[in-house]
């Protein structure tokens, strides 16, 4: 969900290429050599973007435009590594407390300003400020001090080891001269932003599309795709319409669209489509604050009662494999012992009969205390797979006696006025993981605030204490046994019913050349993508 629900990098492991017919591949090899400037590329999406600013951001929509508008320090590379961005090298001291990061000295902001350390000093002390609504505050808490050595020089200090520390400097940095008057929450640039990225903010139309321009200044060179559309089509059998309707060039397919609607010899031809494991999870989480699930027994009680296979092979289309916990099976932090919870009806009514919930008034319906067992999933508009599985948890619960209502909003209104309010009562999403398994800011009990990750209100004071202790220290093996107990203690408590880890379905336009597939995905090397020139189809835009 909320993209970066991390803002977090979207990564991928086990990637495999499809499509692209034998024709098709001669004619690429044809113009594969030449790279050219040109073109434009469409991208779609069921959600528009809230905050154009890397720091306050919590949602997928956003993360992609901020993702071209703005650098961190650091990235990942194609294979998983930490790689300098706007540091083009940097140092860690042998206790570990001190990264000393070099910046390059080429790097303008759009608007051309010098990019310098006071701009990334400047977003560290936005990060830590009480008044600034960001939910990344916990990465940056344990800086005791940036030191400005010189221009393109900082010391970073830590006050005690911390683990995520080097991979928490992928976030954005901002514009100093920017933002360093008005209100920062509100401010004007928060809807048109100014950064140092390979893309330059152009447009915004609400609910109808961002529009981006190549950098020509950028310091790894301009990207050859030199306008990028984001249009805001908010349901994916439209998106999937305009796409074959030549109006969009990329979208996420449905699994029903991947296994049924993209095989034709034709559609090939057109497109180059990708599977690979998603590395993020879908969830049912509940909303701990309502007595209504206070109870793990409760919660308990409705993971036996979901049919997790029947969601896969329904749903998903066998795209997908069923989800234990915070991590998905490709992490490093996955913990293959935990507690399962296979699909079994009779003993979800037997925990919900010992809990006294029961169908006193024979209509169907548990009750207790004179109150039905009944509740809302809230869920986002336009994304059909979500709803579907909305629709069987449903049939599923309504056969043991508890009622389910589903209530499907505009993305929009649903993170901000829904999900960052904590008004619902058990909510339908999913989360894009970062490599680290540092997942603080989603359990820890400190993140609960209005606009933080921890919207379900958890509290458990061993999983606080595995939290802080999992960031200080360095070893994966021992890191490995934290979070192998957190995994443990949350399928236990279930205060999601972890569903799926669903595969990844985007598909491509085949005049975009310069894709090459690597563990972090397909994206990672945006800026190297071109249209042979004879291909070009926007020639306005060469």
């Amino acid at each position: 969900m909320l993209k970066k629900i991390e803002i977090l990098s979207v990564v991928f492991l086990g990637l495999f290429l499809f499509g692209c017919t034998q024709r098709e591949r001669e004619r690429k090899i044809k113009f594969e050599d030449k790279p050219c400037y040109g073109d434009m590329i469409i991208n779609a999406s069921i959600g528009d973007a809230s905050y154009l600013n890397p720091v306050l951001s919590t949602d997928s929509s956003s993360g992609t435009i901020n993702d071209l508008v703005y650098n961190g320090l650091v990235k990942y590379d194609k294979d998983l590594n930490l790689v300098g961005d706007l540091a083009k090298s940097w140092t860690v001291s042998q206790d570990r407390l001190v990264i000393t990061f070099y910046l390059h000295q080429n790097v303008k902001w759009h608007d051309g300003v010098s990019f310098t350390a006071d701009d990334v000093k400047f977003t560290y002390n936005k990060l830590i400020d009480p008044e600034v609504k960001t939910p990344y505050s916990s990465k940056f808490e344990k800086v005791s001090k940036i030191e400005i050595v010189d221009k393109h020089t900082l010391k970073v200090t830590y006050k005690e080891p911390f683990s995520p520390g080097l991979a928490s400097w992928v976030m954005g940095i901002i514009p100093r001269h920017i933002f360093q008057k008005g209100d920062f929450n509100s401010h004007p640039a928060n809807q048109h932003p100014v950064g140092t990225g390979p893309y330059i903010f152009k447009d915004w139309k609400r609910d109808e599309k961002i529009v981006l321009e190549a950098n020509p200044e950028y310091f790894e060179g301009k990207p050859y795709i030199n306008k990028y559309i984001y249009r805001i089509i908010p349901d994916q059998a439209v998106e999937f319409l305009e796409l074959k309707a030549g109006n969009v060039d990329m979208v996420s397919l449905t699994p029903h669209q991947y296994r049924n609607e993209t095989n034709s010899l034709q559609f090939q031809e057109d497109f180059n489509r990708f599977r690979y494991p998603s590395f993020g999870y879908t969830y049912l989480g509940y909303n701990l604050l309502n007595p209504l699930f206070k109870d793990k027994r409760i919660r308990q009680a409705i993971a036996y009662a979901i049919n997790k296979e029947e969601i896969i092979q329904g749903v998903l289309l066998d795209l997908g494999k069923p989800a234990t916990g915070p991590f998905p099976p490709s992490s490093w932090a996955y913990n293959p012992e935990i507690k399962q919870y296979p699909y079994n009806p009779d003993k979800a009514k037997k925990i919900l009969d010992e809990t006294g919930w029961k169908d006193t008034n024979n209509d169907g319906i548990l009750d207790k205390d004179g109150k039905k067992f009944e509740f809302t999933i809230t869920t986002n508009h336009g994304n059909k797979t979500r709803a579907l599985c909305a629709e069987i948890i449903q049939a599923n619960l309504k056969k043991i006696g508890i009622k389910i209502n589903i209530h499907i909003i505009e993305w929009s209104s649903f993170i901000h006025q829904y999900i960052d309010k904590k008004k619902f009562e058990a909510t339908l999403l999913g989360w894009s993981l970062s490599l680290d398994p540092d997942c603080y800011s989603i359990w820890h009990s400190s993140q609960m605030k209005e606009g933080r990750y921890n919207f379900i209100s958890y509290k458990n004071e061993e999983v606080d204490s595995l939290l802080v202790k999992g960031r200080k220290i360095f070893d994966q093996e021992k890191r490995k046994k934290i979070y192998h107990r957190i995994h443990a203690i949350l399928a236990e408590e279930q205060p999601y019913t972890f569903l799926y880890v669903g595969d990844s379905l985007p598909v491509v336009h085949n005049r975009f050349y310069g894709i090459k597939v690597a563990p972090l995905g397909i994206g990672y090397n945006f800026i190297k993508w071109y249209v042979p020139e004879k291909l070009h189809k926007y020639t306005r835009f060469k």
